[in-house]
């Protein structure tokens, strides 16, 4: 929990400053959905409502309403008195993911071109970012830059809906990155070749060359979560 800031001198007595936190069931949902993204409860795990509550320090209502958010987005399933079922990654989404990946990403990458000093300088950053926290062995933190190095060039296509569906692929890939790159450690150090490969395609102005890195990286994905079905 954040600690409250020490009130500002110039403030009257009679003012407090206090930061507050998220609302219980805000809490709860994070905490559940941070742990099933990045592996630390893995698909197969049973959570209860009263452990949550306990690792939370929250009530067993908050508890429910969080679940029911998180079934909505596919990430567990509920079974009444029992718990909440952590959901394994299938196959058909693996198939699903890694098709509307190839769709968007290949599209945004011949969009990319030619690229803008600012695009160019962004993806020098994160490709950067993804170095150092892969020498840090922070595969969570590994796995958002490596989604946002993807998502900064599909939101400089220009095209708002395939950037809202993207948006939405966002929690599946996390996923599934971080399951890769615990099953693969190599593909950490691929992973960050391929992005480098891909900056130059774009940097070069080679909207067909950036297209095939895309097609290549991506489909590798499929071919590597499959250890994942279920």
């Amino acid at each position: 929990m954040p600690a409250a800031p020490s009130a500002a001198p110039a403030q009257p007595p009679t003012t407090t400053t206090s930061l507050k936190q998220p609302p219980a069931a805000e809490r709860v949902y994070t905490h559940v959905k941070d742990a099933v993204l990045d592996r630390r409860y893995e698909g197969g795990t049973l959570l209860t409502e009263g452990g949550l509550a306990d690792a939370v320090g929250v009530s067993r209502t908050p508890v429910r309403e969080a679940l029911l958010r998180l079934e909505v987005e596919g990430l567990i399933k509920l079974y009444p008195k029992k718990g909440a079922l952590v959901l394994a990654v299938s196959a058909q989404e693996i198939k699903d993911v890694v098709e509307t990946r190839l769709l968007v990403e290949e599209f945004a990458a011949r969009k990319a071109v030619p690229a803008s000093p600012r695009l160019i300088a962004r993806l020098e950053r994160l490709l950067e970012e993804q170095r150092e926290l892969a020498e840090a062995g922070d595969l969570a933190a590994v796995a958002v830059k490596d989604r946002c190095f993807h998502a900064e060039i599909v939101k400089y296509a220009g095209n708002e809906i395939l950037s809202r569906l993207y948006d939405q692929l966002r929690d599946r890939q996390l996923r599934m990155g971080v399951a890769v790159m615990e099953a693969h450690p190599g593909r950490i150090e691929a992973n960050i070749t391929e992005h480098a490969e891909l900056l130059e395609a774009i940097r070069g102005g080679n909207p067909e060359e950036a297209a095939q890195v895309v097609r290549r990286h991506v489909g590798r994905v499929r071919e590597l979560v499959r250890g994942e079905d279920r």
